[in-house]
């Protein structure tokens, strides 16, 4: 087994361009482990919507990183707290899904320290039948990836803000997380570890278990190839929200003009189709804000981008461009509702 140092990095661009680069091209002969604690972000997983796990708003307002990761499963809060773990093996149908074999070592260490954990269900951890550890699995093929969370002293409130969905309904495909109930380690030690004495703890058991560990340090080439996966990939709007499965969303308001009603239809992040519904009155017809939409990443900086020349009270009468655009992405206060059907051409 091969320990990768990452040199303490706590950017979760990086450390899953790491992860994701020691997949595809570290020896295919050895097993590697990764351990990294990335700062406050939402780590969404490959099958979702992005707009339907976070609170886009407190994301925007507490400048969280919001990345998405190879693997499935749902939507996690990373934060100083928490220890995150890889392991990276060769392809094994036995060992793919089978998160005993991967989460085995880790729940024997954390037991030494007193803590009940155990696997229950697919793939958590939980101790006392609360959650202390998130797990996924990916794999190429020829090679596999087993990651997941250690919840040692997370701030559980930002767990809960941060995941907490202000979106009106949004009718999807895709994997939505199930908000499990969560627990710190911390909680179940008798006496209180920061993060890094931790890790030395879980990284020493780790260690006893396979004794033939060495630590591997990238080089300075392989260091540059990481950071463009990040750049490329990780860091990118296109491949954090825009990846995401299509989804539509109705969001409908009366205004003081009337009740504007939208039909927006998303794919691969962009606007497929808009529809504007409603008894308002306006002088020029809206069809051509529906097509000023189509096109446009469903972004807030991008279709703010693209109303600045728009004069508003030219199709609703007087309604501001801030309420218009509130209705397009964004607050809590509008009435949700189900959007059905196909969209209509």
């Amino acid at each position: 087994m091969v320990f990768i140092d990452n040199e303490g990095i706590n950017d979760p661009r990086i450390n899953l361009a790491l992860e994701e680069y020691a997949l595809r091209n570290f020896n295919p002969g050895k097993d590697y482990l990764l351990f990294y604690i990335n700062e406050p972000s939402i780590i969404i997983g490959r099958n979702q919507i992005t707009l339907e796990e976070i609170n886009f708003e407190y994301v925007g307002e507490n400048a969280l990183h919001v990345v998405r990761r190879i693997s499935g499963g749902g939507a996690v809060y990373h934060d100083f707290g928490n220890l995150n773990f890889s392991f990276i093996t060769k392809h094994d149908v036995k060992s793919l899904n089978n998160f005993a074999k991967f989460t085995e070592p880790v729940i024997k260490i954390l037991k030494k320290m007193g803590v009940p954990a155990e696997l229950k269900g697919r793939n958590d951890v939980l101790a006392n039948d609360k959650k202390i550890s998130g797990n996924a699995q990916f794999s190429t093929g020829k090679r596999m990836l087993h990651h997941g969370t250690l919840l040692l002293d997370s701030d559980l409130d930002e767990v809960v803000k941060a995941l907490n969905v202000k979106m009106t309904k949004i009718q999807s495909k895709g994997h939505k997380s199930i908000r499990s109930r969560v627990a710190n380690i911390s909680e179940f030690l008798k006496e209180k570890m920061d993060i890094e004495d931790f890790r030395s703890l879980i990284l020493k058991g780790l260690y006893k278990e396979r004794e033939d560990f060495e630590t591997y340090l990238l080089s300075k080439e392989e260091w540059q190839a990481v950071h463009r996966l990040k750049d490329e990939k990780y860091g990118t709007w296109d491949w954090n929200y825009g990846n995401s499965p299509k989804f539509n969303i109705q969001r409908s308001k009366r205004f003081s003009i009337g009740e504007i009603d939208l039909r927006i239809f998303v794919e691969k992040g962009k606007i497929s189709n808009f529809k504007i519904y409603g008894d308002f009155f306006g002088k020029e017809p809206v069809q051509d804000l529906e097509r000023l939409m189509v096109g446009a990443r469903y972004d807030r900086q991008e279709i703010n981008k693209l109303l600045e020349p728009i004069l508003m009270e030219d199709y609703f009468g007087a309604l501001s461009k801030v309420d218009y655009l509130e209705l397009i992405y964004g607050n809590d206060e509008i009435e949700p509702s189900l959007i059905t059907g196909q969209p209509s051409v």
